[in-house]
């Protein structure tokens, strides 16, 4: 299968960072790195930029570093309750996802993507709960929520029969 030495001018997922020299598939290089400027042909002058490429990218590393531990402790001070509607015995009606603590989050002042919280499955208990968030690949911090009855809980009936007898 033909391949391609190339040069990465920016950082993309899951190959390389800015400044690297990757061997990709022949088509992957031609159809897309290539055409959208993101890679260019690895030439001996290129080679030259190469090293420029790398301390820029290593700069930038630390800069995301920095900001994203003074994220993390930005998300450590923050507390959140999450009120939900509850029938009989506390079971809650629908659930808490991933996208309603980014928007809770949010309001909180802090920005984040989808896919930096490790909410793999929506919350259908009361109580408290944790989730991990990355904000970046050395960077990640663990948030506690809080999901409340915003109703006062009642119990079954069946649980109200059996007390009594």
């Amino acid at each position: 299968m033909a391949t391609a030495n190339l040069l990465l001018l920016k950082p993309v997922e899951n190959l390389g960072d800015e400044g690297d020299e990757v061997t990709v598939k022949a088509g992957y290089a031609r159809n897309y790195l290539l055409p959208s400027g993101i890679a260019i042909p690895v030439t001996r002058a290129n080679r030259k930029q190469m090293e420029v490429l790398r301390a820029r990218a290593e700069e930038r590393r630390k800069q995301q570093l920095e900001v994203a531990q003074e994220l993390a402790e930005k998300i450590g001070k923050i507390s959140i309750a999450f009120a939900v509607q509850t029938g009989p015995g506390g079971k809650m009606f629908g659930s808490v996802t991933a996208q309603d603590l980014l928007n809770r989050l949010k309001e909180e002042g802090v920005e984040l993507d989808k896919k930096q919280v490790s909410l793999y499955t929506p919350v259908k208990s009361l109580g408290k709960h944790s989730t991990r968030i990355r904000l970046h690949p050395e960077v990640s911090t663990d948030f506690e929520f809080e999901v409340v009855s915003e109703n006062p809980i009642e119990e079954e009936e069946g649980e109200e029969e059996s007390a009594s007898a």
